[in-house]
């Protein structure tokens, strides 16, 4: 199958959070406590390309191996299902996403950029590499964006899927393009 095959068959699009929906630097700001704060930069075309495939009841979630209140807040801004943070070990949390989903795994496509993402990117039906990803995560990807990690990786995968499944025409439609 071709990009364009796998991506028409998606029903869940998962990813990693830093080097994926950010270009991973973690910004630590005082709080009002005194307290570092750890917070991130977000793209918005990529946010609302999310809330796109939310139309078309294509679910989205996250897993991260860190936990932040920024990716949490994000991640309802973005309406994605499933979030799961504070978890490095990816695979059981694979099985539960797929479990509650009901889909089969050749249904999802999956975003990464380093080492543990690539177990979650053999086991999907599209394995999709940043930009800015390892050497080793795109050996293992289906295919590689154009774009880094949050600055635009996420938006073109979602046209991608939208584009594939012939989505695109009607959104554009939408806003008059």
């Amino acid at each position: 199958m071709n990009i364009q095959e796998l991506a028409a068959n998606v029903r869940l699009l998962l990813m990693d959070v830093d080097g994926v929906l950010t270009d991973g630097r973690l910004i630590n700001v005082p709080g009002p406590d005194g307290q570092m704060v750890e917070t991130k930069s977000f793209d918005s075309q990529d946010g609302i390309s999310l809330q796109w495939l939310s139309w078309y009841q294509i679910k989205t979630g996250l897993i991260s191996g860190r936990v932040s209140p920024a990716t949490e807040t994000r991640a309802r801004q973005c309406k994605f299902t499933y979030i799961y943070q504070g978890h490095i070990e990816k695979i059981p949390i694979l099985e539960e996403i797929l479990a509650d989903a009901r889909i089969d795994r050749s249904q999802v496509a999956y975003i990464g950029d380093d080492l543990t993402d690539i177990v979650v990117m053999r086991r999907v039906g599209l394995g999709i590499a940043t930009a800015n990803a390892r050497a080793e995560v795109k050996a293992a990807a289906h295919m590689v964006t154009q774009a880094v990690g949050g600055s635009g990786a996420v938006r073109e995968v979602c046209e991608l899927i939208l584009k594939a499944q012939g989505r695109w025409p009607e959104l554009l439609k939408k806003y008059e393009a």
